[in-house]
């Protein structure tokens, strides 16, 4: 499973020859995956960065003062 992983990250920014259409469509729908997959790990570290809650921020500004 690993070498799988390491496999696929090597892989990144490689140029694919395609000779049809259709491999040429499951390539870029993989590569989109990805991406979502990516996005959806993402986005909910970003949102909890960026919204806080009211004892999240006065923990915050707590600490800042203290410093």
């Amino acid at each position: 499973m690993l070498d799988l992983i390491r496999q696929l990250f090597g892989s990144v920014g490689d140029v694919v020859k395609v000779y049809t259409l259709v491999d040429f469509y499951n390539y870029i729908k993989a590569v989109e995956y990805l991406i979502c997959v990516a996005f959806f790990a993402i986005f909910p570290l970003f949102y909890k960065y960026v919204i806080k809650t009211p004892s999240e921020r006065e923990a915050d500004s707590f600490t800042r003062v203290s410093e």
